[in-house]
């Protein structure tokens, strides 16, 4: 990077490190892509990036316009740094359900928050729900461009050069990759594109099992942050998945904290989902496979929660 590059530039190009103590005997290499490396410690830099620069090249979001968004936080903090970085205003949309680091993260930025309360902290359809519908409101008032995440396709190309990444740092020797499922956004960007690389590669898709929709099961109410919204997402493609594995919000969390401290890896709830559906996939396709999974964002971002705390 030269001297005097834009914080944007420093999007990307994350590093790919091998998992040593969690794999069991036996299992494929599981290799985990360090997202929390982008500026703002989460790979929703590259969607919320996308999502802009594609608004202002077509003339929906003007000089002087405020975004307003709906986020649990990582797409929300995203977003700020990026109006911090091209001018822009931004309003959040979000809930007492997500980490307060989060929450403080985006103030920080200048987002200015409004919170929508929860049934007991935990992430449900209806929350989401709720939150899409006063974001909805607010897109309403003058010059303001929402980027309405759960529907924008813009976001899926954001994740296109992530899937570079991988098959450049693997040298395309890779069987399976496995990503959990919010707005389906980075799970569509990084598949579509290693699919066309190799056509037989696995995908794995992961969400939680208190309400694993996209297995067919009923809605409910979880603590994987930035998960499992309760339906469908729109951007979901189910044609480019192989498999979907359901992981406990108990199991995320375990993971994670495995991952601090046996791996030095201090990454977030659906980043310890990742690792064990992609522990799965590694045991069933031995020794001779390669794995690819995310660590999402940083434990930094839920320093508040019960994940970390002593």
């Amino acid at each position: 990077m030269s001297t005097g590059a834009h914080i944007l530039q420093a999007i990307g190009n994350t590093s790919l490190v091998q998992l040593r103590r969690v794999v069991p005997p036996g299992s494929a290499r599981v290799f985990v892509k360090l997202e929390w490396e982008n500026p703002t410690g989460s790979m929703k830099d590259r969607a919320a990036q996308a999502m802009i620069s594609k608004a202002e090249e077509d003339g929906r979001l003007r000089p002087g316009d405020t975004i307003v968004e709906y986020t649990g936080g990582s797409t929300g903090i995203s977003l700020a740094l990026v109006c911090v970085a091209k001018g822009y205003r931004l309003h959040i949309v979000t809930s007492d359900a997500f980490s307060r680091d989060k929450l403080n993260q985006m103030s920080a930025f200048g987002a200015e928050l409004t919170l929508v309360r929860s049934e007991g902290g935990r992430t449900t359809k209806k929350l989401i729900q709720d939150m899409i519908a006063a974001a909805g409101e607010f897109s309403r008032e003058p010059h303001t461009y929402w980027t309405d995440q759960l529907n924008n396709h813009d976001s899926i190309a954001g994740y296109y050069r992530l899937a570079d990444e991988i098959k450049e740092q693997t040298d395309g020797k890779l069987d399976a990759f496995v990503q959990s499922v919010g707005t389906a956004a980075s799970l569509r960007g990084v598949a579509s594109v290693l699919k066309r690389y190799n056509s037989r590669l696995k995908i794995v898709a992961v969400e939680p099992a208190e309400s694993a929709v996209l297995s067919g099961g009923q809605p409910g109410s979880h603590k994987i942050e930035g998960v499992g919204i309760g339906y469908t997402p729109p951007l979901w493609e189910p044609n480019l998945v192989d498999e979907i594995i359901a992981v406990t919000t108990t199991d995320a969390k375990t993971m994670a904290r495995r991952l601090a401290r046996e791996e030095g890896l201090f990454a977030g709830t659906s980043s310890g989902a990742n690792v064990v559906a992609a522990l799965r996939v590694a045991e069933h396709l031995g020794p001779e496979a390669g794995v690819v999974t995310l660590m999402v964002d940083s434990g930094l971002k839920y320093l508040s929660t019960d994940v970390f705390q002593a």
